[in-house]
């Protein structure tokens, strides 16, 4: 089972290249994670077994509403069941703080992604057409609601 912390500084450098090598060209750099750490309402947890991370995953508190944000687990990682698990961890936590619904944008091709979001028991409401590039995709937009 993996260890479950909130994301400090320095966690920083492991976290963005594990950014760079899931989401590429769209992905955070250091400074953006860096910028998160200072935020009051921003909420990230990463996922590791022993030294090495395996994923990590943040939300911001928008006025009790927590928006899922940079979901993503190491290829080895993937397909554990790390991500439910990290994904239940969040939202335990930052009920704690005030959160009463969730939501997150996802590619509507990632078929595995959103498996995984339903099956925690988020519902699809919307969509962002044409929202992600390299490769071009539109954003399924989910919730979970109290």
């Amino acid at each position: 089972m993996p260890e479950f912390k909130r994301l400090s500084i320095e966690d920083i450098q492991s976290v963005s290249r594990l950014e760079k090598e899931t989401f590429g060209k769209e992905a955070w750099t250091e400074k953006d994670y860096l910028e998160v750490l200072g935020l009051s309402y921003a909420y990230y947890l990463v996922a590791y077994d022993g030294d090495t991370l395996l994923g990590s995953c943040g939300l911001r508190n928008m006025c009790g509403d927590g928006e899922i944000t940079n979901v993503m687990i190491a290829p080895e990682a993937r397909r554990k069941g790390i991500a439910y698990s990290m994904l239940t961890e969040l939202m335990e936590r930052t009920r704690e703080i005030g959160v009463k619904n969730y939501t997150l944008e996802v590619r509507s091709k990632n078929d595995p992604a959103i498996a995984l979001y339903k099956k925690l028991g988020f519902k699809e409401e919307g969509k962002r057409p044409h929202f992600y590039t390299e490769p071009e995709d539109d954003a399924i937009i989910m919730w979970i609601r109290q």
